[in-house]
């Protein structure tokens, strides 16, 4: 590819990605939160969990399978949004757009998308930052 980026670039992109889409959720989970701000101390709890569940089972083993990728690539310029692969992209968009819709058609009550969406952003910003690092080392010795 004539205009692309090496494979270290892809795990930054990666990590700018994963890192505005928490930003963005954490957001909204927040504009839920200050307007349905009942329990404080459960709706944190219930966040927490959402968090560890996100992370542990699904994001941290998403960015493992991803850096095993990005490593394995040749060198040479790749396409930018090469740093999912086609399964994943589809992923993401299921994901976001239901996220759209349950929001829009008001499907779940804010007391729940604030805790859901909170906890959810968090472990989002944090596989971001999981990338951003990688880049970070890989680059560093060289």
């Amino acid at each position: 590819m004539k205009y692309g980026v090496k494979k270290e670039g892809l795990l930054l992109i990666a990590g700018i990605v994963w890192l505005t889409a928490g930003v963005n959720i954490l957001r909204i989970g927040i504009l839920t939160w200050i307007s349905s701000a009942q329990y404080p101390l459960f709706k944190l709890c219930e966040a927490t969990l959402v968090f560890l569940f996100f992370f542990i089972f699904i994001f941290k083993r998403l960015y493992d399978k991803h850096t095993k990728r990005i490593d394995e690539k040749e060198e040479g310029n790749h396409c930018p949004f090469a740093f999912f692969d086609l399964k994943s992209w589809l992923v993401m968009g299921f994901m976001i757009s239901l996220g759209i819709s349950v929001r829009t058609f008001h499907l779940l009550p804010d007391t729940i998308i604030s805790f859901f969406y909170t906890g959810l952003s968090m472990a989002l910003m944090l596989t971001g930052l999981l990338f951003i690092r990688y880049w970070w080392l890989k680059n560093k010795n060289k």
